[in-house]
């Protein structure tokens, strides 16, 4: 009698890509009906946005052409894109600023792909914020000294949040460690620090180091007041991060903290090599939500008169001369350069999630 082997089982049809789409778009007549008047409202809005942004737009002329149109005033974003962007840094002195923004973009770059990843990182980002103070604030190489009062537009808003987030972090990750420890002292002192910052907005935070923090400080010495608001960042992203980070302290098994313990692992190399690295790894995703709403928390700083990307926009929207004439244009401009900065940051926390494979399967 032959033998006959088994036949292996054929795959199941796999669905069309147009199939997979269409489907749960029109798959009943009730989502039919919502995809219907979703895609009548996406198309009434985009046929808005093109015709104010494309063919109504005024692309030469002067404010007084402006305002004939009810287009796009394109003239406005030409004549004041530098001073919407580097705000009263001084004129002839822009490629200073924007040369440390090209060093912070290449630092950001290199640091974004995992093959240059080590310890040397640490250096380079040294390197590359003290060229950029050297480069902005001058008085050194022949430099022309300008003083902080004058730092304002994107390259501050940048500083603000590369800074507060870099030293922010570091302090986050030391709380959330002192919010888990067994010593009473500690954890008491650092969970009451956690939630009393956590409990107030930032902008009390700002105005207490700005207003309060003189206060303290000895006869004629006082504190600049980049450096006071760079403070208060830096304090109340710790304590954001410190919560995010002591989630993803709560979720690593406790096998992995008896693991260490029996491989001879004192607590800080047991924290060191096999906790931390696991617990950043699934707190990815909220410590990038904390980046994005920190960058565009820095608006916050112009209650205490410093002058950040967006108040410079606003400081253009009222020159005399084009009141009336941009009433869009400098927002549009702002939030394409905030939506572009905060979906690259979403978009490579996606991919550092899938790459460490930190999701649930």
């Amino acid at each position: 009698m032959a033998q006959t082997e088994p036949v292996a089982a054929m795959p199941p049809p796999q669905p069309s890509y147009l199939q997979r789409v269409v489907k749960p778009l029109f798959g009943t007549p009730l989502n039919a009906v919502i995809s219907l008047i979703c895609l009548w409202l996406f198309w009434i809005i985009v046929k808005a946005v093109w015709g104010w942004l494309v063919t109504r737009a005024v692309t030469e002329g002067g404010a007084a052409v402006c305002r004939a149109s009810s287009g796009a005033c394109l003239p406005f974003l030409v004549t004041k894109a530098r001073f919407m962007i580097f705000g009263v840094y001084p004129y002839d002195e822009h490629w200073r600023p924007g040369l440390s923004m090209a060093l912070f973009f290449a630092a950001i770059g290199v640091s974004m792909m995992p093959r240059f990843w080590g310890r040397w990182l640490l250096a380079l980002w040294a390197m590359v914020i003290t060229a950029s103070m050297i480069l902005i604030a001058g008085g050194v190489f022949g430099l022309r000294a300008v003083p902080t009062t004058m730092w304002s537009g994107l390259p501050l808003s940048f500083i603000l949040t590369a800074v507060g987030l870099a030293l922010g972090f570091p302090l986050g990750v030391v709380l959330a460690l002192a919010r888990a420890s067994k010593l009473p002292a500690i954890r008491i002192i650092a969970v009451v620090f956690i939630e009393v910052i956590r409990g107030v907005p930032l902008i009390s935070i700002l105005f207490m180091a700005s207003v309060m923090l003189p206060l303290f400080m000895p006869t004629g010495v006082t504190v600049d007041k980049l450096l006071r608001a760079q403070i208060a960042i830096i304090i109340f992203a710790g304590a954001y991060i410190a919560e995010a980070v002591r989630g993803g302290l709560q979720a690593i098994p406790r096998g992995q903290h008896e693991a260490a313990g029996a491989l001879g692992l004192h607590y800080w190399q047991s924290m060191r090599l096999i906790v931390l690295p696991q617990a950043l790894k699934i707190v990815i995703p909220p410590l990038v939500n904390i980046s994005i709403g920190f960058f565009q928390d820095t608006t916050l700083v112009t209650i205490i008169g410093l002058l950040d990307f967006l108040s410079t926009i606003r400081t253009a929207m009222l020159d005399p001369e084009w009141i009336g004439a941009a009433v869009l244009e400098g927002y549009v401009f702002a939030a394409t350069v905030y939506l572009v900065f905060s979906y690259g940051m979403g978009a490579y926390s996606r991919y550092l999630e899938r790459r460490l494979r930190t999701g649930h399967h």
